[in-house]
C-alpha cells in the first residue's frame, strides 16, 4: 500500500526543478507510506515518477518504488497489491520466463510479468487492489491503470502542457503548475450525493481514473486514451446466469471467500479485521479464523447511544471466535476532536457520515496491526440495502401514474411532512424528545415524496440514493444535471438489480471505497476487501436475485455460508448501518461548532453557497422544527474543507514507532 505521484511534460525548468516539483506531491502523501520514499526521473522525456511506501511485503530495500522492470524497458510505481503473485511467479516459471529474484515484493512479480505479457495483458491478470503508473521508455508512454472495482484512487489532469498524477488531490495540489478552481457542476453533485462521483473532482480540470480503466498520456497530446479492460456492466450482461442448486450455490462462494481471504492474509506486518458484527465483516472474521495459524485481532467502535450501537453485536461474534478483540466508545468530544482533520483526511469535500467512525476505527486497529480485512461490497453484491426492495416496490405503482401527474403527487406527499414537524415541535417541548429518531417518519415521508416525482428507474434510483436530493443551498450550481450522467444497465435486470449495477459502478467506489480508503491510509493501515475479489464479483452478477433476497432476508446466500461457521442467533439482526447520531449533535454538543464555522466563512469558495440559508438551516435544525443534519453535515463539510486549503491540519500524529526507517529519497536519472 503506497501513495504514488508524478508528471509528464517537457518542462523548460532544470532536471532538479521537476524532481523537486514531484518530491513535493511525494511528501504530501507521506501517511499513506510511512516507511520508504523513492523518486525517478528521465528529464530528456519529461517523465517523473514519485512513491511513498508502505511496506507490506518484502520489508527491505528490494521493494523499493519506482521499480525497474528486469529488461529496463518499464519503470513502475504502485499503490496496492497483487493478491495472486504468487500465481504469476507459477505461470512465468512455466513459461520459462522467471528471472533471479532480487527479492519477494509483489511489484517485482508485476515488473516481470510487463516484460513477457505487455501491459494490458498484465493489468488483466493481476487479482488485487491497485493504482498505478508505468513507463514505457521505448514507446515514451505513460499508462495510469485502476482496479476493477475502484479501491485504490487515482487523480490525473493537464496544467500549463504538463500532465500531473497522484493517489490524492493533495498531491497535484502540491505542484506549481496546478491551478485551484472550484468545479461548479461538481460541487452541485457534491451537495446532492455527499460525494463527488467519478470522473468529475472538486477541481476543474481533473479527473479520476475510473475503475478497470487504463489511461494513456504522451508529452505532446493534450487529450488522454481511456480503455476500460473489466466493467461490471458488460459482466452482468454475459450470457448463461447461474441456476445452481442452492447447495451448490453456497459451496461455491464459501470457496471464493475462502480463496479471496487466504490470498489476502498474505503479510510480512501484522494483521486483523475490523468487525461490525454485522453478515459482511462477520463472513470474513470467520473466513479468517477458519485459517488462521494464531489469535485474529479485530476491532470495533461503539456508542452509548443504543441506536447506533454495534460493539455488543461485533463482542458476540469476537467471543464465538475467540478473536483478540479490541472496542472503543466515542462520544461528541471524539467527533468534535476529529472534525479539524477531515479535510486533510478525505481530500476532497465528503459528508458520508459514518466518515468520523471510519476513521477513528481505523486509527484503533492501527495501534496494532498494519493491515486490516473488511466487509467492504457485502450490500451492494448480495442485496443488502433497503432502497432495493422499496424501488422495486415503488416502481410498478409509479408506472402505473401518468408521469404528468407525478410531480403533484410527489409534492402533495412531500409537504406533509412539514406540517408533522410543526405538530411534533407543539406537542412536545424540544428538551422532550430524541431529535432524529422522532422525526424520522416524516423525514420518510419527505423522501417518498421527492421519489415519488421521478420519470424513469435511473430519477427513481437517484433520488433513494441521494441524502438531500435539491443542493438549492448552492448559489453558482451548474445547469446541467446533479446527478452523474446515466448508464445503461442491461435491460432484463430487474429494480433491484439495476440499482444493485449503479451501486457497484458508482456508489461504491466513490463513497464506500473512498470513505476506507482515506480513513486508512491517514494512519497508515491498508485495509482489504475480500468480497471485492473481481471472482467473487463476477460471481455474484451471474445469481438470480432469489439468492440474493428471499423471504424477506437480505444477502440470503451470504448469510448461509455464515451460518456454516456461527450459530444464526449471534448475527441474524436488523440492518443498522455504521453511523453516528449526527442529528441530536447538531442541537447539542455541535450546534456552536456548526455556527461558528458558518459565520467565520468567507472568500469565493465559501460563498458558493448560500451561507445566509445555510445559517436559517442550522436555526430551524437548532429549535427542532425540522430535521435538517443531511444538508447541514454536507455543507458544514464543504466549508470546513474550504477551510483547510489556507490553513491545512496535520492529518494524525504518529500513533506508533515503524519497524522500517524512513528511508531518504532516491533519485535516479
Amino acid at each position: 500500500m503506497c501513495g504514488i505521484a508524478g508528471s509528464l511534460g517537457i518542462d523548460p525548468a532544470s532536471h532538479s526543478s521537476i524532481v523537486e516539483n514531484v518530491e513535493r506531491m511525494v511528501a504530501s502523501l507521506a501517511h499513506r507510506g510511512p516507511d520508504d520514499a523513492g523518486v525517478w526521473a528521465d528529464a530528456s522525456c519529461g517523465i517523473v515518477l514519485g512513491n511513498r511506501r508502505l511496506a507490506i511485503l518484502d520489508l527491505g530495500a528490494a521493494g523499493h518504488m519506482p521499480m525497474h522492470a528486469p529488461s529496463g524497458r518499464y519503470v513502475v510505481t504502485v499503490n496496492g497489491e497483487i493478491y495472486n503473485h504468487a500465481a504469476l511467479v507459477a505461470k512465468l516459471e512455466a513459461e520459462g520466463r522467471s528471472p533471479a529474484w532480487r527479492g519477494s515484493s509483489d511489484t517485482e512479480v508485476l515488473t516481470t510479468c510487463l516484460d513477457a505479457w505487455g501491459i494490458e495483458a498484465t493489468i488483466a491478470a493481476c487479482v488485487g487492489m491497485f493504482a498505478m503508473a508505468v513507463w514505457d521508455r521505448e514507446t515514451r508512454r505513460l499508462t495510469l491503470a485502476r482496479d476493477r472495482l475502484g479501491e485504490k484512487p487515482l487523480y490525473f489532469g493537464r496544467f500549463g502542457g504538463t500532465w500531473l498524477f497522484g493517489s490524492e488531490t493533495k498531491a497535484l495540489v502540491a505542484h506549481p503548475r496546478f491551478t485551484r478552481t472550484i468545479d461548479p457542476q461538481a460541487l452541485t453533485r457534491y451537495m446532492s450525493l455527499g460525494y463527488v462521483p467519478a470522473p468529475g473532482c472538486i477541481f476543474s480540470g481533473v479527473r479520476k481514473v475510473m475503475p478497470g480503466t487504463l489511461v494513456t498520456l504522451e508529452t505532446g497530446d493534450a487529450q488522454p486514451r481511456e480503455q476500460r479492460y473489466w466493467s461490471a456492466l458488460e459482466e452482468a450482461k454475459r450470457p448463461g446466469r447461474h441456476h445452481a442448486s442452492d447447495h451448490a450455490a453456497i459451496d461455491e462462494l464459501e470457496r471464493l471467500l475462502t480463496q479471496a481471504v487466504s490470498q489476502q492474509m498474505v503479510s510480512d506486518r501484522p494483521l486483523g479485521a475490523l468487525l461490525s458484527g454485522g453478515i459482511d465483516s462477520s463472513s470474513i472474521v470467520a473466513l479468517m479464523c477458519a485459517q488462521r495459524t494464531s489469535t485474529i485481532k479485530t476491532f470495533s467502535i461503539g456508542f452509548a447511544q443504543s441506536s447506533y450501537n454495534e460493539a455488543q453485536f461485533a463482542a458476540r461474534v469476537a467471543t464465538h471466535f475467540a478473536t483478540d478483540h479490541t472496542e472503543l466508545y466515542l462520544d461528541a468530544r471524539d467527533v468534535r476532536d476529529t472534525i479539524p482533520l477531515l479535510p486533510q483526511i478525505y481530500d476532497e469535500p465528503f459528508a458520508d457520515i459514518s466518515q468520523i467512525p471510519t476513521f477513528l476505527v481505523s486509527r484503533l486497529a492501527g495501534t496494532a496491526v498494519t493491515v486490516a480485512l473488511t466487509g467492504d461490497g457485502g450490500d451492494e453484491l448480495f442485496g443488502g440495502y433497503p432502497r432495493y426492495a422499496l424501488g422495486a416496490r415503488m416502481w410498478p405503482t409509479m408506472r402505473r401514474v401518468p408521469r404528468v401527474l407525478r410531480p403533484s403527487i410527489g409534492r402533495l406527499l412531500a409537504s406533509a411532512p412539514a406540517a408533522i414537524d410543526h405538530a411534533f415541535a407543539w406537542a412536545f417541548p424540544h428538551d422532550e424528545v430524541s431529535g432524529v429518531r422522532g422525526l424520522r417518519p416524516a423525514q420518510k415521508l419527505g423522501k417518498l415524496g421527492r421519489a415519488f416525482r421521478s420519470r424513469d428507474i435511473e430519477a427513481l434510483y437517484w433520488q433513494l440514493l441521494a441524502p438531500w436530493a435539491e443542493p438549492s443551498l448552492v448559489r453558482t450550481r451548474s445547469s446541467q444535471s446533479p446527478f452523474p450522467p446515466d448508464l445503461k444497465a442491461p435491460e432484463a435486470t430487474t429494480v433491484e438489480e439495476d440499482f444493485m449495477l449503479r451501486d457497484i459502478v458508482g456508489y461504491l467506489p466513490d463513497d464506500i471505497l473512498t470513505k476506507i480508503d482515506r480513513a486508512s491510509m491517514a494512519v497508515g493501515l491498508e485495509s482489504r476487501a475480500p468480497l471485492l475479489d473481481h471472482r467473487i464479483v463476477e460471481f455474484a452478477l451471474q445469481l438470480p436475485y432469489a439468492m440474493k433476497f428471499r423471504g424477506g432476508v437480505s444477502k440470503w446466500l451470504l448469510r448461509q455460508v455464515l451460518y456454516r461457521h456461527i450459530p444464526q442467533a449471534l448475527v441474524d439482526r436488523p440492518k443498522m448501518g455504521f453511523s453516528i447520531p449526527i442529528a441530536s449533535w447538531l442541537r447539542g454538543p455541535l450546534k456552536e461548532w456548526a455556527h461558528d464555522l458558518i459565520v467565520a466563512s468567507d472568500g469565493e469558495m465559501a460563498h458558493m453557497l448560500d451561507l445566509k440559508a445555510l445559517r436559517r438551516l442550522l436555526d430551524q435544525h437548532a429549535s427542532g422544527v425540522g430535521d435538517w443534519h443531511q444538508p447541514l453535515w454536507t455543507a458544514l463539510m464543504y466549508l470546513n474543507w474550504v477551510k483547510s486549503i489556507d490553513q491545512p491540519a496535520p492529518i494524525t500524529k504518529p500513533i506508533s514507532p515503524r519497524i522500517l526507517p524512513t528511508l531518504p529519497i532516491a533519485v535516479d536519472a
